[in-house]
């Protein structure tokens, strides 16, 4: 062992794995000894450093699979992303970094199966650091899933008490708001020193995807929502910054103020998550965003969420797919949501209702591919909801086409805020939508051949420590039904 020259535990942010294949899984870890200075270095030197890893068969390390060396750089801020292959598919595994003498904590990943294994997975999203404290990560990572997804939102970019909610700000953000590299970077690193995130990190691989916040509220392509005029270099800083503390492959490694996140990860011949990246590519929101009654340019047929190439990408990978299941991972609620009572509708021009036409067109697309078991997975909207998705929402001939889960956040909105009269009304305008609840909290789905399992766990606070999550909702789709009747 070389002798020590870091003074100080350089895994302050964690570790973690992702992006599971039957022979490979990566492993990631970033170097940061104080998270909080705000040269976004981690209280690193400016120098290389060869970082140790190892891949087990046991949590003692009797059984070391693979090791080797990777170099964190000052450039990348420190991390690494290594891609272990030659594994066996479908088996535990555990793992472990060194540096300069310090060890990290142990961790738990997961290979993806050859076959029809049962796939026992998460859904989270939406953790603002301010509206409260993570138990929910802790409470999912004690359901010991096979695999996390989380839907974006995974930090927050405003400046302190920029975004507040009603319950009260339990805890605040460093720094400023979100601009520069560094901003970026020391608010990955403020959110990943927090102990249960680390803890749902530490349990299972997780596949990951971005929603807004992690550059800037409901930014649009090239538009930013503040009219920012170097945006194009914020979102470039934003990318950069994401990239370096998740656990992605080398084919999300950004290029300028571009990255490639969506991807299809196949969990042997059971699943097939379809990964989407609804920011990237979206025309502007509609009618200057928010919630709107009576906006005719949402109906416009050009416009576009996805973006033509992924919308082909999509029903392509559809097309081709084998899997039992196939899971479709995005941000925002795909479901019609008429907030409004009585005749008319107010619509959320930042999620689905804004795009309409492509709506439409997508759902009728799935329906044609003949894809076995489509079900959207869906988080940025602050509750739990599930919904019978369909091509026309006011016809209702037109054919259930999916299912539509959506957990509701981590922690974002707090404590939340109880609107009974808002949730009546989403129930009565909506009869497509099967559940509503606006407590935080995470899904754990359990698939099968026969059946998907969405259970929908809640916790009744997030602005003190040490709630207990419990199950709310539980829905049971069986193999070849659309839809949650």
């Amino acid at each position: 062992m070389r002798s020590r020259s870091l003074a100080r535990d350089p895994f302050a942010v964690g570790i973690a794995s992702g992006d599971p294949l039957p022979g490979g899984i990566v492993l990631w870890t970033r170097l940061v000894t104080d998270p909080l200075v705000p040269d976004g270095r981690g209280g690193m030197p400016s120098r290389a450093y060869d970082v140790d890893w190892q891949l087990a068969a046991d949590e003692a390390f009797k059984t070391v699979v693979r090791s080797g060396t990777a170099t964190a750089r000052p450039e990348q801020a420190h991390s690494v992303h290594v891609e272990v292959d030659g594994l066996q598919p479908g088996r535990e595994y555990f793992y472990r970094f060194r540096v300069e003498g310090q060890v990290s904590p142990t961790a738990r990943t997961r290979t993806a199966p050859a076959g029809l294994s049962p796939l026992s997975f998460a859904v989270a999203a939406c953790a603002n650091y301010e509206h409260g404290y993570f138990t929910a990560y802790q409470r999912l990572a004690e359901q010991e899933p096979d695999l996390v997804v989380h839907l974006g939102d995974y930090m927050y970019e405003y400046q302190p008490m920029g975004y507040t909610a009603i319950s009260g700000a339990p805890r605040e953000h460093a720094g400023a708001k979100c601009q520069t590299l560094a901003d970026y970077r020391v608010r990955h690193a403020q959110y990943k020193s927090d102990p249960d995130l680390q803890a749902a990190h530490r349990a299972a691989p997780w596949l990951v995807a971005f929603d807004d916040h992690e550059i800037e509220n409901n930014w649009a392509n090239m538009v930013s929502s503040t009219d920012a005029p170097d945006f194009a270099q914020r979102r470039a800083y934003g990318f950069q910054a994401y990239y370096e503390n998740m656990p992605l492959r080398r084919g999300s490694i950004p290029h300028g103020d571009t990255i490639r996140i969506n991807r299809r990860i196949a969990w042997g011949t059971l699943a097939q998550f379809h990964l989407l990246d609804t920011r990237q590519f979206r025309d502007d929101q509609a009618c200057d965003d928010g919630d709107r009654a009576g906006c005719d340019e949402r109906l416009r047929p050009t416009r576009t969420i996805l973006g033509a190439g992924q919308h082909r990408w999509l029903l392509d990978g559809l097309t081709q797919s084998r899997a039992r299941w196939n899971l479709i991972g995005q941000q925002v609620i795909m479901a019609q949501r008429d907030f409004k009572a009585g005749p008319g509708k107010e619509l959320n021009m930042d999620s689905w209702d804004g795009y309409a036409a492509e709506r439409r067109a997508l759902l009728n697309g799935i329906r044609a591919t003949g894809a076995a078991n489509p079900v959207v997975l869906t988080g940025d909207a602050h509750m739990h909801n599930a919904a019978d998705l369909k091509p026309d929402f006011d016809d209702p001939s037109s054919p259930q086409v999916a299912v539509e889960l959506v957990t509701s956040s981590i922690s974002s909105d707090g404590d939340g805020y109880r609107d009974a009269a808002r949730v009546a009304t989403l129930r009565r305008e909506n009869p497509h939508l099967a559940y509503i609840d606006q407590r935080r909290g995470f899904i754990m789905v359990r698939v099968t051949q026969d059946d998907l399992k969405a259970e929908f766990r809640t916790l009744d606070y997030v602005t003190r420590r040490g709630a207990k999550d419990k199950p709310s909702a539980t829905f049971t789709i069986p193999n070849g039904h659309s839809s949650l009747a």
